[in-house]
């Protein structure tokens, strides 16, 4: 590779909003490091891995990141962005879904990845104080426009 010459990587993801069982206007979020060491509240999500289907990367994502077991409602946004790591030009998709818990227990304790700092329940009124991000912000707008 050419000294200076910037790659570009295409990356996946999905995860989503999870609806209580016990509440439907609770939903689970996540919080993790950002990259000023700072703590983020943000959607579950994460890669899909190899010839996975994006419902089932979005199902075990949640799954990993939050301890609850969730059926997918329907999709509610997509969101492309880009970032650079190096030399490395990342354009990545993350696919967001609005689900609704079947089983599980709000824990981070089965993240394989170990990102996951605390899990925690918020209403859906509260999102758009409570996430770090602008574009998960519209998501979960879209989310509660279709909750009734």
């Amino acid at each position: 590779m050419t000294p200076g010459r910037i790659r570009t990587q295409t990356e996946i993801s999905a995860g989503g909003l999870v609806i209580s069982a016990d509440d439907p206007g609770l939903v689970a979020l996540i919080s993790h490091r950002n990259r000023g060491g700072g703590e983020d509240w943000v959607i579950p999500k994460g890669h899909q891995e190899n010839g996975e289907e994006l419902h089932t990367t979005a199902v075990r994502e949640v799954s990993e990141e939050t301890g609850l077991e969730a059926e997918i409602l329907e999709k509610i946004g997509e969101i492309t962005y880009s970032f650079r790591l190096g030399t490395t030009r990342i354009k990545k998709t993350v696919h967001h879904f609005l689900m609704r818990q079947i089983g599980g227990t709000l824990s981070h304790e089965q993240d394989p990845a170990g990102e996951v700092l605390r899990v925690s329940w918020f209403p859906i009124s509260q999102l758009d104080e409570v996430l770090a991000h602008e574009n998960e912000r519209k998501v979960a707008q879209r989310a509660a426009e279709l909750l009734p």
